[in-house]
């Protein structure tokens, strides 16, 4: 392989690698209240019912 290739290749795999470093930085779990999975499950509820009406 000459040089150009092996530049171009390391550059490639250290632009992937950094990318999904990135977007494991930056990924974050909701911590959601009692409450609001409350209206979520209700909300859900009465999605499936609107549903089940129009069939």
């Amino acid at each position: 392989m000459s040089i150009t290739a092996i530049i171009i290749t390391t550059l490639a795999i250290g632009i992937i690698v950094g990318g999904i470093l990135v977007i494991k930085k930056s990924a974050h779990k909701f911590n959601l209240t009692a409450e609001q999975l409350a209206n979520i499950k209700k909300r859900n509820e009465e999605l499936e019912k609107e549903e089940k009406d129009q069939e």
